[in-house]
């Protein structure tokens, strides 16, 4: 065992239970941590006043919490954020250089990688994760496939959770099945997918599909389980067991399939009509926090893992008056802030004064740190990336986040610094135009330069303007490649040896790079 992962463990072991948390509670609170799924910062009120979806629940949620304006994913796509959510660490210091695992990949993060499951259980916590995983597990495989019979290992238990019930993928990635702690609920008794040509909104991969899944009931059957988790612990959490539920949705992502009374109720499309959905089953788990008497000491967060996705159709919405990325430029797997800028809302009532709005830039990463920050924890040798956010949420402090680093599907890197933010990469980076190859035959520059304060929607590229400001960027995201953290401490090491500069671009004073 290396000597880092030694020591690691000895630090989370020695975690303490804390018996009163900084903002002023008597007891360490519940935790949910919803995570939407393609969601854009455009689709609901909170984030969007020009919003033309409805999304009342989320919008009293805003109204009762604090609403953050600048908040950003670790990445564009959705496994690496998921993995930066739960280690607090950016995604492109893992194995994982880009794109997405699938549904029968192998797990990303190993058992001895401190996560937010890990913080919770030391803290004193009962953890749930119920929801779409998508950060692998393992299947036993044949010749022929899985073997369903078999238990599935290295799931979301060796990542610090007590329970789990999901799936292992993307809703549209085979195979459809449910697994509760390791075992599958129902074998497979089918195959099943659904063509792009068949249904542009409700595709999914074909593959199989078990006897108790059912594709357009999985929200729903998801949130009922959370709502039953949460009445299961209410009698334990009032006696001062806490819990902690993550819960990541399949939804909005494809497949898009709204059931009554939501088919229609937009006026838009079926991806709104799903959005409509999500809103309304957020407000039921609001509901039943406040039904189970847990209102006063529960902190509810809600995000999304990237951000909306052209699956969403948004020629459609377009002409209808809604624009999911709320005038910025891109949209999911893009290094634009369309890709990773999404909402964050938190609600605590009695220790979140309601109704307000920050301009904080934060990170999906600072929740393990905020979270730590909460129950009076060290880090536990997790948490590089993150900075505590808990100062911001009681209103008497900020952040200490200066920087942010963003990461698209094809693995390229942004590095932010107030307004400034540097893309290293000629085009999207992702799926928008101009895309990589087209951008590289346009004659495109490597780097693109972009004030968010004069420029929000990234459209005039000043780097030729402001070399300093370029070299200034460029120095600061090798630093923090480097030394394997954005906070203070000890230099740690990456998981790889993480390339970011783009082809015929270098650092200041250092030779040319020949490839990215």
């Amino acid at each position: 065992m290396r000597l880092a992962t030694l020591t690691r463990l000895v630090a989370f072991s020695l975690c303490f239970v804390a018996t009163r948390n900084v903002a002023g509670a008597e007891a360490p609170p519940n935790v949910i941590l919803v995570m939407a799924d393609d969601l854009g910062l455009g689709d609901i009120t909170p984030t969007n006043p020009a919003c033309k979806i409805r999304t009342p629940r989320l919008q009293q949620m805003a109204d009762e919490g604090l609403t953050f304006l600048d908040a950003h994913t670790t990445s564009a796509v959705c496994t690496p954020t998921r993995y930066g959510l739960l280690t607090g660490r950016y995604n492109w210091r893992s194995r994982l250089a880009r794109g997405v695992l699938s549904g029968t990949s192998e797990h990303l993060i190993p058992a001895d990688r401190p996560t937010l499951g890990h913080l919770m259980q030391a803290a004193g916590y009962h953890t749930a994760m119920i929801g779409k995983w998508h950060l692998g597990w393992d299947w036993t495989k044949t010749a022929d496939g899985i073997d369903f019979t078999q238990p599935v290992v290295n799931g979301p238990d060796i990542n610090g959770f007590d329970q789990y019930y999901g799936h292992c993928g993307s809703l549209d990635m085979p195979p459809y099945v449910w697994v509760d702690t390791g075992r599958v609920t129902a074998q497979p008794d089918r195959e099943e997918g659904v063509t792009a040509q068949e249904d542009r909104y409700g595709w999914y991969r074909k593959g199989p599909i078990g006897s108790d899944f059912h594709i357009a009931e999985v929200l729903p059957h998801l949130f009922d389980k959370a709502t039953s988790y949460v009445e299961s612990r209410a009698d334990a959490a009032k006696e001062g067991h806490p819990f902690f539920l993550y819960l990541p949705l399949p939804a909005p992502h494809t497949p898009i399939v709204p059931v009554p009374p939501f088919q229609d109720a937009s006026g838009l499309n079926p991806y709104a009509d799903f959005v409509m959905q999500v809103d309304h089953l957020m407000g039921t788990l609001l509901d039943c926090v406040k039904d189970a008497g847990l209102d006063e000491n529960t902190l509810v967060i809600f995000t999304s893992d990237n951000g909306c996705s052209p699956q969403a159709n948004f020629e459609l919405l377009a002409e209808k008056g809604h624009d999911p990325s709320a005038g910025f430029r891109g949209h999911k797997a893009d290094i634009f802030e369309g890709g990773h800028r999404v909402p964050l809302i938190a609600r605590w009532p009695g220790q979140i004064a309601p109704g307000r709005t920050t301009k904080t830039l934060a990170c999906l990463t600072d929740v393990y740190a905020t979270l730590a920050h909460l129950t009076e924890q060290p880090t536990a040798g997790g948490g590089e990336d993150g900075f505590s956010l808990l100062p911001v949420l009681a209103g008497n402090g900020e952040s200490d986040r200066t920087s942010l680093v963003s990461h698209s599907i094809d693995g390229s890197f942004a590095i932010r610094q107030g307004s400034w933010k540097l893309c290293l990469c000629r085009g999207s980076g992702g799926w928008s135009e101009p895309k990589e190859p087209a951008a590289i035959k346009q004659g495109l520059p490597a780097l693109q330069l972009y004030h968010l304060g004069d420029d929000p929607a990234e459209t005039k590229n000043v780097a030729d303007q402001h070399p300093e400001q370029v070299a200034a960027l460029l120095t600061l995201l090798d630093d923090l490649v480097k030394t394997g953290r954005s906070t203070p401490g000890e230099p740690l090491s990456n998981d790889r040896d993480v390339a970011f500069l783009p082809a015929g671009v270098t650092l200041p004073d250092q030779p040319p790079a020949t490839d990215k």
